[in-house]
């Protein structure tokens, strides 16, 4: 599986644990709230800035977005 898949799935399954819409995730990310779909479906190669907001605004290291 490519690691852009992998981090999609894993931000939905965080997303998801913390109990937050994509809309919340988004702006506790400082992104657009249809940014967070794009990525959680794997339609958008990420910079890493944008993994590091999304990984502190899950509270996740951001190596857990790559594990399998």
């Amino acid at each position: 599986m490519k690691l852009k898949n992998i981090f999609s799935l894993n931000t939905r399954k965080f997303r998801i644990e913390k109990n937050l819409s994509q809309e919340e995730l988004a702006e506790k990310a400082g992104v657009h709230r249809t940014y967070i779909g794009s990525v959680e479906r794997g339609e958008r190669n990420i910079t890493i800035n944008v993994m590091e907001k999304i990984s502190v605004a899950l509270e996740k290291p951001i190596t857990d977005f790559f594990m399998e």
